[in-house]
């Protein structure tokens, strides 16, 4: 079947979204995931195969018997601090693996692909924004393995006639609105997630690791998106590389930060109830603030983000780590 759409890490957080926006419009997709973060009814309106992005016999079994033409890959380890502890799980998992999977993509005559890749890349900027022409610089494993990929897909763009669009994500939060799915992975460590999870009892207490930063209240910022934002994005992004679009790279965020103590303030109001802070020393190598210059992907994709209000973007998951709770055994 032509124009079906192989989405890898689709039962993920970010390509389970992902997928559930392409099936509600109709594409035809198969999802590639080993389930090792994933879960299986997160993927929804699309085929599930249970496999991994380093095994070349699955990758090329699915895309010739599906007939892909167009891969999104998010399939990806992503927690920094591991990244730090056990470098070699990252470049094997974010770093070999797509290297197997481009190549399989290659000797299938596969013509888009669409790489999740990360602001990490950018390390610790000279200021707050970061453009997609700011210099490459990460200081972490997970940043430097996303980095080796993009380079990878960039020199074999140049090599071959397969097209490419790179989506480098800034903060990324929220659940769907309609409650279907949303952030479920365990010992997360993103801010607004475990914000939540202070907010429903799931933990005991939120961190703050640094209150003398250059900023406004001391506290570092972050550009948060929601992910059903960043979603649409990958939709736009297919419909430019399939309307003939040249490979491009375009940071994806709102273009403006909240501080750490904004985003607490916003799950207080929206939970009604302070949550329990727990201030520290600064983390090394967190930047002061790490803002998206997003003009380019607005203009080149048309994108228009439709959730930029961080009161909805907790709210959305808040409201998903209430299902957690309920759907949790006692």
């Amino acid at each position: 079947m032509s124009n079906k759409i192989l989405v890898t890490g689709g039962a993920g957080y970010i390509g389970s979204h992902v997928v559930r926006l392409l099936t509600d419009a109709g594409q035809s997709v198969v999802v590639l995931d080993n389930l090792s973060t994933g879960f299986s009814d997160a993927v929804l309106g699309a085929e599930l195969v249970v496999g991994d992005t380093g095994d070349r016999d699955v990758v090329l079994r699915v895309l010739n018997e599906h007939g892909v033409d167009t891969v999104l890959h998010f399939a990806a380890h992503t927690i920094v601090p591991e990244s730090v502890e056990n470098p070699l799980k990252y470049y094997g998992n974010n770093t070999c693996s797509t290297r197997n999977l481009l190549e399989c993509c290659s000797a299938a005559g596969v013509k888009h692909f669409i790489f999740s890749s990360t602001a990490a890349v950018y390390g610790i900027p000279d200021g707050p924004e970061c453009t997609e022409d700011s210099p490459l610089s990460p200081i972490n494993p997970y940043g430097t393995s996303k980095l080796m990929s993009e380079m990878m897909l960039r020199d074999l763009g140049k090599a071959t006639d397969m097209r490419h669009t790179i989506l480098r994500y800034f903060n990324v939060a929220g659940s769907d609105p309609q409650g279907r799915i949303g952030q479920s992975t365990e010992k997360a460590t993103l801010l607004i997630k475990v914000a939540a999870e202070v907010a429903v009892g799931k933990r005991e207490q939120l961190y703050v690791f640094g209150t003398d930063y250059p900023t406004a209240d001391g506290t570092g910022v972050r550009d948060y998106i929601h992910v059903d934002d960043l979603a649409d994005a990958h939709v736009k992004a297919l419909d430019y590389l399939r309307d003939g679009g040249e490979s491009i790279t375009l940071n994806c965020g709102y273009g403006h930060g909240y501080s750490v103590r904004e985003v607490i303030d916003a799950v207080n109001r929206v939970n009604g109830t302070p949550i329990k802070v727990k201030e520290e020393a600064r983390r090394a190598g967190d930047p002061p603030a790490l803002i998206a210059r997003a003009d380019r992907i607005r203009r080149v994709l048309g994108w228009e983000p439709r959730y930029d209000d961080i009161d909805f973007i907790v709210k959305t998951s808040l409201d998903w780590e209430r299902k957690l709770l309920d759907k949790a055994p006692a």
